[in-house]
């Protein structure tokens, strides 16, 4: 494709409403019909998934785990067939939803490292990400999940976090792991604050903490409900201020 496919991954400590944030993203990017989004659900929660309302077939780990069991009885094929093997069973894994596609990673359950295993679905995860506009992944709480499973590179590292101390020393950490450890390449880096009771408590954030805050979404019992019920965030209203709000965070990283 022409375009460069534009990457962004969500990271941030658990219950800090990162899933939310990535489903809110999803889904505004979704109403832009003519770009093709592929969502990737690297947290094994497999959250994503559910607040989006779409479900999966399998996961990349259904896959990788059918591999090594099949390595184990000694089935093994030479690398080109268990190229194509891959790369069709990855794309059977896709669940597609107008102009989404959704790729859940799961949890790995067999033990050892296998690592051939896990650089080839890397190289072709990466390589399926080409065929789209902009990728979206919602990832753990920390990076090296990302760069280990995912993709090395990636545009956009947003760091979510309410306005717990807790949230912002995991963000602060995942920060330095990305700059000072190299866990994973990055353009840009950012924070989303979510959760903020009003204006004075994101100022207080942005002057205390040395990240760059993209932008804060407040206390919403709207999302609190979709969270509660299981509902899909496709379906969350255009005109409230998270929506209002992911929108303009989108524009000023100039994903689209």
């Amino acid at each position: 494709m022409d375009k460069k496919t534009k990457t962004i991954a969500l990271c941030g400590k658990g219950g800090v409403g990162k899933t939310s944030v990535s489903a809110l993203m999803v889904k505004n990017l979704a109403q832009r019909k003519n770009l093709k989004i592929l969502a990737i659900d690297a947290d094994p929660a497999v959250g994503l998934c559910t607040s989006l309302g779409i479900p999966i077939k399998k996961t990349v780990d259904d896959i990788r785990n059918d591999l090594i069991h099949s390595i184990q009885k000694g089935e093994s094929q030479d690398k080109t067939a268990t190229l194509k093997m891959l790369d069709y069973e990855l794309f059977d894994a896709l669940t597609e939803f107008n102009n989404v596609a959704l790729l859940a990673i799961g949890r790995p359950e067999s033990e050892g490292c296998f690592c051939k295993v896990n650089s080839l679905l890397k190289e072709i995860i990466q390589d399926l990400a080409k065929n789209f506009d902009v990728v979206l992944i919602d990832g753990e709480a920390g990076v090296e999940q990302i760069n280990r499973r995912v993709m090395k590179t990636v545009d956009h590292l947003i760091m979510i976090s309410d306005t717990s101390a807790k949230g912002i020393n995991v963000a602060r950490t995942i920060k330095h792991l990305a700059e000072d450890n190299k866990a994973v390449n990055y353009k840009s880096m950012g924070m989303i604050l979510n959760r903020v009771r009003d204006e004075r408590e994101a100022q207080n954030i942005i002057n205390n903490v040395p990240i760059n805050v993209l932008g804060w979404l407040m206390e919403d019992d709207l999302i609190r409900e979709f969270d509660y019920h299981g509902r899909s965030f496709i379906d969350f209203p255009d005109d409230t201020s998270a929506c209002k709000t992911v929108n303009q965070i989108i524009q000023d990283l100039q994903i689209v």
